[in-house]
Order: C-alpha cells, then sequence, then structure tokens
C-alpha cells in the first residue's frame, strides 16, 4: 500500500485587520511586522518536510507568509484560494454587521455583494480535487475562513460546518485519511506552538 498523503494548511500571518477583527476578504493588506515574524516561524516549524506541491493565494498576506517560510520560488499561485469575498461586510467586524443584522451568521449567510457559502464551498471543492489528484504531501497557504471551509469540504461535510474549526494566524493544521482514501480525516488543527509575540 502506498504511503497515505497529508495536506498541510498553513493560515497567513497576522495583519492589521486580523488584530482588529475586521473581515479581510479581498483587501490585499501586508503582514504586520509580528505576521512577518510568525511566517519565519511557521517555515522552522515546516523544516524537513517535503511537498509534491505547494499552492498560495494570490493575496500578498499568503503569497508573503508563504515566502517568508522559505516556499516562495516553488509554489504556484491558485486563485481558488483566495478568502471568502465579503462583498459589503469587507473591512466590517461582526459586531458592526450584527448591529445592524442580528441573526447574521457568515457560515450559513454568506455576504451581500460577495460569496455564498456554496460559493466558496465550490471553491474548496475545486481546490479538494485538484489536491486529491497529486500523488505525495501538499502545502497550501491561505486564509482563514477559506480554509475552515476547505477542511469541511474535505471531510466530505457542508461547508457551514468551517463554523467549528477555528484557525489563528500562522497556524498549521493537517488533512490525511485514516485507513485508506476513502476515510478523510483531520490529522491536526491549529497547531500554533511554533508563533511568537
Amino acid at each position: 500500500m502506498s504511503e497515505i498523503p497529508v495536506i498541510y494548511l498553513a493560515r497567513h500571518g497576522e495583519t492589521v485587520w486580523s488584530v482588529t477583527g475586521q473581515h479581510t476578504g479581498v483587501t490585499d493588506l501586508p503582514l504586520t511586522d509580528r505576521g512577518e515574524r510568525n511566517a519565519v516561524r511557521l517555515g522552522e516549524r515546516l523544516r524537513g518536510l517535503v511537498f509534491t506541491k505547494v499552492f498560495t493565494s494570490p493575496l500578498r498576506r499568503a503569497a508573503r507568509t508563504c515566502e517568508l517560510a522559505g516556499f516562495g520560488a516553488v509554489a504556484n499561485v491558485d486563485r481558488d484560494l483566495m478568502e471568502w469575498n465579503y462583498g459589503d461586510y469587507e473591512g466590517l467586524r461582526t459586531v458592526e454587521i450584527r448591529a445592524k443584522r442580528p441573526d447574521w451568521h457568515l457560515f450559513r449567510d454568506g455576504c451581500p455583494n460577495g460569496e455564498s457559502p456554496v460559493q466558496i464551498g465550490a471553491r474548496a471543492d475545486r481546490v479538494v480535487s485538484r489536491v486529491r489528484a497529486i500523488k505525495g504531501d501538499v502545502l497550501l497557504f491561505s486564509s482563514g475562513h477559506f480554509l475552515r471551509v476547505f477542511a469541511a469540504r474535505w471531510l466530505g461535510l457542508e461547508p457551514a460546518a468551517g463554523k467549528f474549526l477555528m484557525l489563528d494566524t500562522a497556524s498549521l493544521s493537517a488533512l490525511s485519511y485514516e485507513h485508506d482514501l476513502s476515510e478523510p480525516a483531520i490529522r491536526f488543527w491549529n497547531d500554533s506552538r511554533h508563533v511568537g509575540d
């Protein structure tokens, strides 16, 4: 039996908006100084692992994290790895959105003039299909909400199940299979022990 592949998920390092809790979809923010330091530490955490393919979101917070972690030269840009498009809610914090729409929940409702859970789920499905076709370990650099939906779809769950999978900046997670390729599973989730101040 061949070795079971592992798909590593790296969330980008800290940005100004991740500190303030503002929804950052298509706004192309740079990393903070702390975000850059933690991207380097993420690279140290990944040292020694070998990947058949590396993919990154084109947004600079993910691409820069990929570069600082030491994978910029080998990464392929994949637009499907972009963060959720928050539309009218771009730049807003959840408390601000709920002040106007108290029952709003991202993973259930999506965003007006942005993406619905079905739309981001379809993007995640495309990435799942591409990754499953690769024989070997894969590393993905992306953003929190996209990676949460990706993990839900990897497991065969609805996109809304991503609400249960929190992710810190510069964290590392891994998806794989339990016994064989018919049993997708989480290997570990939201490992941020390498992250510093």
